[in-house]
């Protein structure tokens, strides 16, 4: 399939009043991992920018990349989604996250699509690698090589996961030129996206993008944490037949991660109903879960944001001011260790 490079319109000024709190110093002060966009999907306009060009890890938005090329093959015709791929003794050793497959399990290519969205499986991403490029290496090369085509220009993969590789870099930019890729060149696919849970010998997983079902029109697409990166989310909404995307990367903890992109996305559908683009009953202030932050847009421009927390936390602070990368208290749990990638979310490892 031929594919036009996004030419994302950027904003001579940011003009909305729900994203005059959104500029400023804030996001610079918040250290070297943090990046993040907001684009309307129709017309590739970037609404929001702040260090989206700066090079960042990706973690597990790899996956993203892994999928296109899935969808591709699928597309094409070289594989079909009841075809089997078998587990190697180098995807069965990946650490997690893992789905846990062992040498010489085989897995069909609807069920490794369910294992790469759902538990962002490193083991799954490396049998579709191999199965499609016939080693790891050879496949991340052909990744670069089709980002590079569809417009991920400071993009480099080096291998189908995400996991920690000094040489894999990339930018907020790209990867919401990535999940625009995957809503527009394969929408026959893209609702795997939205697939809850999935389950494999008995031992069933949730979707790691919390913001599907707590977030009005949420449908997609991936999470991603390496201690090095730090919590990465691209997130894609449709209210009113138009879509927002947007990508943080380098948030503080998953929940801070959360409540920033559901905080973009809002203000992303309340620029669009300010143009007139959209109906203003499409947008509603933002709700997440217990622990995470409500945020709402007034007509003067003015966040207001209250943050659901434990006895025993200070509140959030109100966000009138410029609004950096949300830091705690949005995460009631100890400080500790995290194995790298995803799977850190929620205690075991990369994704």
């Amino acid at each position: 399939m031929a594919v036009s490079r996004p030419r994302f319109v950027r904003s001579a000024a940011l003009t909305g009043a729900a994203f005059i709190a959104l500029t400023g110093s804030a996001f610079a002060q918040a250290g070297e991992r943090y990046a993040a966009i907001v684009i309307d999907a129709q017309s590739n306009e970037v609404l929001l920018q702040e260090q989206a060009d700066e090079q960042r890890y990706p973690a597990s938005l790899t996956k993203m990349m892994t999928l296109y090329m899935l969808f591709d093959a699928l597309e094409r015709g070289q594989i079909g989604l009841e075809d089997r791929i078998v587990a190697s003794r180098a995807a069965s050793r990946m650490p997690p996250s893992r789905l846990g497959v062992r040498r010489g399990d085989t897995l069909t290519v609807e069920q490794a699509i369910g294992a790469l969205v759902v538990q962002s499986a490193n083991d799954v991403a490396v049998m579709v690698a191999e199965r499609l490029g016939g080693t790891e290496s050879n496949f991340a090369a052909r990744m670069t090589a089709r980002a590079q085509q569809i417009g991920l220009t400071n993009t480099r993969f080096v291998n189908a996961s995400g996991l920690p590789d000094p040489r894999i870099r990339t930018t907020a930019r790209d990867m919401a030129a990535l999940s625009l890729a995957l809503w527009r060149d394969y929408p026959q696919y893209y609702h795997y996206f939205q697939t809850p849970s999935n389950a494999w010998r008995g031992r069933s997983g949730r979707n790691h993008n919390r913001l599907l079902g707590a977030v009005d029109g949420v449908d997609g697409i991936k999470t991603g944490y390496t201690r090095v990166s730090g919590y990465n989310l691209a997130s894609s909404a449709e209210r009113g037949g138009r879509r927002i995307i947007a990508v943080v990367l380098g948030g503080e903890t998953a929940a801070a991660r959360d409540a920033q992109v559901a905080y973009l996305l809002e203000g992303g559908f309340e620029e669009l109903s300010r143009r007139g683009l959209i109906d203003p009953s499409a947008v509603t202030f933002t709700s997440l879960p217990t622990n995470n932050v409500n945020a709402r847009f007034n007509t003067q421009g003015q966040v207001s944001a209250v943050a659901n927390v434990r006895p025993g936390f200070q509140a959030a602070p109100a966000m009138g001011a410029p609004l950096g990368p949300l830091r705690g208290p949005f995460d009631n749990q100890p400080a500790m260790a995290m194995p790298q990638g995803d799977a850190g979310e929620e205690g075991d490892a990369a994704r």
